[in-house]
């Protein structure tokens, strides 16, 4: 099963991708303690699109 748990808005494409990039270098733990700073439960994000 795939969830999306994590959503950023961004003004224009351009920061999007550089967040993207920055976000691929991190290290797991960052990015599961970036999730659960705001979806601690890890619902499923998609009806936010």
């Amino acid at each position: 099963m795939d969830r999306l748990v994590h959503v950023e808005a961004f003004a224009t494409a351009l920061e999007a991708i550089a967040r993207e990039k920055q976000l691929k270098n991190w290290q797991r733990d960052w990015k599961i303690r970036l999730i659960e700073e705001e979806n601690l439960d890890w619902s499923d994000l998609s009806h936010l699109l």
